[in-house]
């Protein structure tokens, strides 16, 4: 019984403990001159992840995203987001902790992101922007490689 225990008690733990929208805001800073312009805005999206641990074992995970969408030079408006989740992982190899904080968390955040900022805009009055699927393994990937050429310079 006892062995079960100790076994137990080694056994990897990867839980949600919430997820949750940290920040929100949407700004509109040419507005209402900007609106009755004609022409084809330029939208630009900007992804970022922050990871912070909170206690032993518990980590928080925040994806943001900044979306800046321009009629030539000026601001239609720019909505920024972040959603975070709260995640336990325990008896976790080392050379798999980043990986999962990296790649495995940010993918259960970002679906509340997009939906986030889909609607916010939306709720302005704007046509909703949804935001691309992202690949968080290329992405942590890429960042890794980065990194690596870095400490190499």
């Amino acid at each position: 019984m006892a062995d079960e225990q100790d076994a137990a008690g080694e056994q990897p733990v990867f839980q949600i403990q919430r997820v949750y929208l940290k920040d929100l805001s949407l700004e509109q800073p040419n507005s209402p001159q900007i609106l009755i312009e004609q022409g084809q805005p330029a939208v630009d999206v900007n992804l970022g992840i922050e990871v912070q641990p909170i206690a032993d074992g518990v980590f928080e995970v925040a994806v943001s995203a900044t979306v800046t969408t321009k009629l030539g030079e000026r601001t239609l408006f720019l909505c920024e987001a972040k959603q975070a989740g709260i995640f336990e992982i325990r008896n976790i190899d080392a050379d798999q902790m980043q990986p999962i904080l990296g790649i495995a968390c940010p993918g259960i955040v970002y679906p509340y992101l997009r939906a986030v900022v889909a609607d916010i805009i939306s709720r302005a009055g704007f046509p909703p922007v949804h935001l691309a699927e992202v690949n968080f393994q290329a992405m942590y990937e890429a960042q890794q490689q980065s990194g690596a050429q870095q400490l190499n310079s």
